[in-house]
């Protein structure tokens, strides 16, 4: 069925639609309902269906036959290791887990935090989780103690499972201190916590508390799945950067069961047996959809991997997983292209390896400018596919629908609505704009299954933050317009719109221009406060490896290159050379921080930077072109 067909049947009748996917999950009894609007907004996806996600990843594909086949494969660069585990394997381990977790308490309903590395043991955990119905909410391994806190505070877990450490380049990370700080500064304290003693750096245990993951499993025993409600939460994932109220995104069993698996090989392509690969952490949500459930739910075989794609050891890492383990479709962020292009602007690492086998890779977690997406097809030689989705919705909204038909690419969108969701873009009072204007995107409700129910403990926040400033829609938060075509264009953040003498411009059509100068690896553009214009824009750029010309110089083409293609209404007079752009650890880079510096207001270093040294960085930088202003 063509994408055009397949996306009108799930408009027309979303209940049959999705009843048609709900026959790839196994059901222990079906649903009565396949959408409950009894309770609009607060729509529910297979009322009364009682499954078990855990059962649906690992069991029945070994009753089925695919106990030898490889389920996942850990590749750390960090520590040297490839190690491959069966899902006859990885079941025993999770079901051996799970008694461990029974023996401390964890009953169905109960929460765990997990706070870990990119190692086997945290998809035992968050699986083991499923399997017993307790709610996981995995936390970034490393995360500050005082964001930890208010996330064990939210969740309120019986048992926390860690790590003792994290590694870097060039650094070991220790978790253990973070982890009993965070305990020592919360109001709810876990009855324990189960830490795996990585041989790199060993913690020192509690002993009226802690126990290590050796311990927890020597009395346990393996332990079946537990039947759940298909409404019943299966994990908290709370959203990066939250302070104050953490935000927790909550994700049900059915719904999302019945998403992933769908999308597995409707969005990506693949099928059972095929190698998936998504280079982020387990921490993110394209941890949990991507490495753990969606290939495990598809009986695929995924990639773990604990390194980075830069420096562990060279910029070839990426091409020597692909070609080792068969990778048929790569994940990563556009942020992971742009370091292995600044790194090796020619792909010469490429010739080392055979990626015969690589079918196609796809790009998410900000948007990617057409500069970085056509190096990368030029390179690869296969369809290199912009997507755009957010931790909220849980799987791709707009995309190019590789298992359905692939469509044609337009570098700098991230493709059309994905069947289920209905895409709009509104200006202020909710009216749809007209095409290639830039307004707010909003979805229109319901939203397909495997998106956000509601947040943890928090009904009225989930319908004041998405549901309350356009009534029938769920608010992205972010910016873009749809073209003529319907292809959608994901320009900013709303925030990150600026007004520069009345004019809305948008801060990623300028970043567009600047990534396709030849000399830039990567960039960023910020709006910051003017007495003349409201506000105007400021770039930073990143160069390639081995460009040694003139800076003002570069910035002259810059300047004049935005003049041309946008005019002199951008008002585009400054950019800066910097030598790296501060990001969060999952790749966003901190644009409402550098905002904040060059406009001297009260900032603090985020919690989820990966460098906070970067921050000072940016404030000299700003300081050589008169920010901020005195």
């Amino acid at each position: 069925m063509s994408y055009a067909r397949t996306y009108e049947a799930s408009q027309l009748d979303p209940a049959r639609f999705w009843a048609k996917a709900a026959e790839g999950i196994d059901w222990f009894i079906p649903y009565e309902l396949v959408l409950d609007d009894t309770r609009r907004p607060f729509y529910r996806w297979f009322s009364g269906g009682v499954m078990n996600t855990c059962y649906n990843a690992l069991d029945r594909h070994v009753a089925g036959g695919r106990a030898e086949q490889i389920a996942l494969i850990y590749d750390s660069p960090m520590t040297g290791q490839v190690q491959s585990i069966t899902y006859g394997e990885l079941l025993e381990r999770v079901a051996l887990f799970a008694g461990a977790l029974r023996n401390l308490g964890v009953e169905k309903g109960d929460r765990v935090i997990i706070y870990m590395p990119m190692v086997p043991e945290a998809v035992v955990a968050m699986l083991a989780c499923a399997r017993i119905g307790a709610v996981h909410s995995v936390v970034f391994g490393g995360f500050a103690a005082k964001e930890l806190a208010t996330r064990i505070d939210d969740a309120q877990p019986t048992v926390i499972v860690a790590a003792s450490c994290g590694l870097e380049p060039g650094k070991t990370v220790a978790y253990k201190p973070l982890l009993d700080e965070a305990i020592a500064i919360s109001a709810h304290g876990p009855e324990a916590c189960i830490i795996l003693q990585r041989p790199e750096l060993e913690a020192n245990l509690i002993e009226s508390r802690d126990v290590t993951w050796e311990q927890a499993i020597e009395g346990a025993e393996p332990t079946e799945c537990v039947a759940v409600m298909a409404t019943d939460p299966l994990y908290i994932l709370y959203t990066s950067g939250t302070t104050g109220v953490p935000k927790g995104v909550v994700r049900d069993n059915g719904g999302h069961a019945v998403a992933l698996n769908w999308s597995m090989r409707n969005v990506y392509g693949v099928e059972p047996g095929d190698t998936f690969w998504a280079a982020s952490d387990v921490g993110w949500v394209v941890g949990h959809s991507y490495i753990v459930y969606g290939p495990l739910l598809a009986g695929c075989t995924s990639v773990l991997f604990e390194g980075k794609p830069v420096g562990t050891p060279d910029p070839g890492t990426f091409w020597r997983v692909i070609a080792e383990h068969n990778v048929k479709v790569l994940f990563t962020a556009p942020t992971a292209f742009r370091a292995i292009k600044r790194d090796d602007p020619t792909g010469s690492y490429l010739a080392n390896y055979d990626l015969s086998g690589f079918k196609a890779l796809f790009l998410a977690g900000e948007r990617c400018d057409p500069d970085t997406l056509n190096w990368a097809s030029e390179k690869l030689g296969v369809p290199v596919l912009d997507h755009w989705w957010q931790t909220e919705t849980g799987w791709a909204v707009a995309g190019n629908p590789l298992g359905i038909e692939l469509l044609g690419v337009k570098p700098g969108s991230a493709g059309v609505p994905i069947p289920g969701y209905r895409v709009d873009v509104v200006d202020d009072e909710g009216t749809i704009v007209p095409p290639g204007e830039i307004g707010s995107v909003v979805i229109r409700l319901p939203m397909p299954p495997g998106t956000l129910p509601t947040l943890w403990n928090n009904e009225a926040g989930y319908e004041s933050s998405y549901l309350s400033r356009y009534p029938g829609y769920y608010l992205t938060g972010d910016a873009g317009f749809k073209d003529a075509d319907g292809y959608i264009s994901i320009m900013s953040r709303i925030d990150d719109i600026i007004n520069v003498a009345g004019h809305r411009l948008s801060t990623g059509g300028m970043e567009e221009i600047l990534a396709d100068h030849p000399d830039v690896a990567e960039c960023a553009v910020i709006g910051v406060d003017d007495d003349l214009k409201g506000q105007v824009p400021i770039g930073f750029v990143v160069l390639k490896s081995g460009v040694n010309r003139d800076h003002s110089e570069i910035v002259a083409e810059l300047v004049a290159a935005v003049r041309e293609r946008i005019g002199p209404v951008a008002a585009f007079k400054q950019a800066t050379v910097v030598a790296r752009l501060p990001k969060t650890r999952s790749g966003k880079i901190l644009r409402s921080t550098m905002q904040k510096i060059a406009e001297a207001q009260s900032w603090s270093v985020p919690a989820t930077i990966d460098d906070p040294v970067i921050l000072e960085e940016i404030g000299e930088a700003l300081s050589t072109i008169g920010y901020p202003k005195v």
